[in-house]
């Protein structure tokens, strides 16, 4: 589809300008809560800690009661997780080679759960560690079940219809975290519930993480598609910076006590009010064309499209539409396995750069560095400053600079940043060089890899395979669980610690930046300005 100057035109001067940055503005709000969820575990690890770990070290029962349950979570998490990438292997492959792999697959994950489940259930500092570490981040486990589902709620319920389930699980998830004692329905200890909880809250997440950017982008129109997607991007960093500031208002001034007891309930239960608005603004959304078009719908897919486009269009519109729908029950690897791989690996490489390990841990890598607590916590504050303001600059650049060239050249100034931190920590050189080059790492993040992964991701997979883009969602969490995971082991490490200063770990993502760059310049495409359907014409090339 040609971009017209009459489109642009109309576009400026008609009501359907106000009516896409309406429609964008409550789909974004996916990511706000994103962002929200995801940070506001920072202000509550102290005395999630207090709460619920403490006890298992001078009450023997309620720990070994606790640690069976916590295997039983963990092995039923790991069988569901192992189910759904089986089912995601039908999509892919012929039924008897998808049995046969998923077969395998299976076998091996029963073995693991088995092993194990069979371990001692002595109560020690890594056991304890252990419970504290999975409790933490316990969301991110929701966050690929809801990744990988994505694809088919997508398809079942809908883009709009999808959101709001992964509304109503952000509400759940809220007031139960708040209160897994009260709300314990589970039969469980309370520290389990409060684990469930936090992972249907990471469903949802999972579920905006694929659905918000899935439903701009098929909502927008192509010249100003980048811009509209990367307003996600921008969303959950601000839902990010809100929960920082909310958690500092509700623990400013109080007693340690207060907030061990209270307090972390209130930064949970805070949630509630972006997530029912968001719930109600959704009602006031309509289903994407596409979608729209997919269920047989097209009229209430042209009077959607009306709303975006001038009429005389739109026909044409619908036929390109309709057209991108011929075969629309393919299997995954119809337009090759290129396609899937730079899926996966922009996300994995989004992940592996580094960028959580600054963002969760970023007031500890400052007291490494040799800053007291109050400067950790400004200086942290700035890391989030100089995100938003350079997401905003990629907002405005994606669709006139395009994708590639951002990309290439943000992971080329990461690779910088991260090589020079390393060697700064390597030479005991602390202070303000090693402030410029984490902030020069941010900008490089927050200008490329941050926003303009999630466009290429809604935009590079064609409309009958679009549930593909469940699995980039779902290796992208599970990259993050892997480097959030892995980094206190490499920082904390005595031997790397002895021979690197702690330096080893940001080498690692400085080596990985310069493969993403790579990985950019030799394989993705340029995606500026064309429709969703024209860039399915680029794999039907392959």
């Amino acid at each position: 589809m040609q971009e017209t100057k009459e489109f642009s035109i109309s576009l400026g001067t008609g009501g359907s300008t106000l009516f896409v940055a309406a429609v964008t503005f409550a789909a974004t709000l996916g990511g706000l809560l994103f962002g929200y969820d995801t940070a506001v575990i920072s202000g509550t690890v102290k005395s999630l800690h207090k709460f619920f770990i403490d006890n298992m070290s001078s009450d023997p029962e309620y720990a070994h009661s606790v640690l069976v349950q916590y295997r039983l979570v963990v092995a039923t998490v790991s069988c569901i997780i192992a189910l759904i990438f089986s089912g995601m292997l039908f999509k892919m492959f012929e039924k008897k080679i998808a049995r046969n792999i998923a077969a395998i697959f299976l076998i091996l994950c029963i073995v693991a759960i088995g092993i194990f489940l069979s371990q001692s259930y002595q109560i020690d500092e890594n056991t304890l560690n252990s419970v504290k570490g999975f409790t933490i981040s316990s969301a991110l486990v929701g966050c690929i079940f809801g990744g990988a589902l994505a694809g088919r709620i997508s398809t079942l319920l809908g883009r709009r219809n999808g959101l709001i389930l992964a509304a109503v699980l952000f509400s759940v998830s809220a007031l139960g975290s708040a209160l897994p004692d009260t709300m314990n329905v589970f039969i469980t200890e309370n520290i389990i519930s409060f684990i469930i909880y936090r992972i249907i809250g990471g469903v949802g997440v999972g579920l905006a993480s694929m659905l918000t950017p899935m439903f701009i982008a098929e909502i927008a129109p192509a010249n100003i598609r980048g811009k509209l997607v990367s307003w996600n991007q921008f969303a959950i960093i601000f839902g990010m910076l809100v929960i920082y500031f909310v958690n500092y208002f509700i623990a400013r001034g109080r007693p340690d006590e207060w907030l061990d007891t209270i307090g972390w309930r209130w930064m949970f239960a805070s949630e509630l009010i972006p997530a029912i608005l968001f719930f109600v603004l959704l009602f006031f959304v309509p289903e994407t064309p596409r979608f729209l078009m997919m269920i047989n719908h097209e009229e209430k897919a042209r009077q959607v499209l009306n709303k975006i486009y001038p009429a005389h269009l739109t026909p044409q519109i619908i036929h390109e539409i309709h057209q991108s729908f011929t075969g629309s029950s393919r299997r995954w690897l119809h337009f090759g396995s290129t396609l899937i791989g730079i899926g996966v690996l922009l996300s994995v490489f989004q992940q592996f750069v580094g960028i959580n390990v600054v963002l969760y841990f970023a007031p500890e890598i400052f007291r490494t560095l040799g800053s007291g607590t109050d400067s950790a916590l400004f200086q942290t504050i700035l890391i989030g400053a100089i995100n938003l303001l350079f997401t905003v600059l990629a907002i405005f650049t994606v669709d006139k600079i395009g994708r590639k060239i951002l990309q290439i050249t943000g992971a080329i100034g990461m690779a910088f940043a991260m090589i020079s931190l390393g060697i700064v920590f390597y030479l005991q050189n602390m202070g303000t060089l090693a402030l410029v080059f984490m902030l020069l790492y941010i900008a490089s993040f927050a200008m490329s890899w941050g926003p303009v992964t999630w466009v290429l991701l809604s935009e590079i997979f064609p409309n009958s395979i679009r549930g593909a883009m469940s699995l980039a969602v779902s290796a992208q969490w599970i990259a993050n669980l892997m480097v959030s995971w892995t980094f206190p082991i490499l920082n904390d490490n005595i031997w790397l610690t002895e021979k690197f200063h702690h330096g080893f770990a940001y080498w690692i993502y400085g080596i990985m930046s310069v493969l993403a760059a790579f990985f950019v310049w030799r394989f993705v495409p340029e995606t500026k300005g064309k429709s969703l359907e024209d860039i399915e014409k680029i794999w039907k090339k392959h």
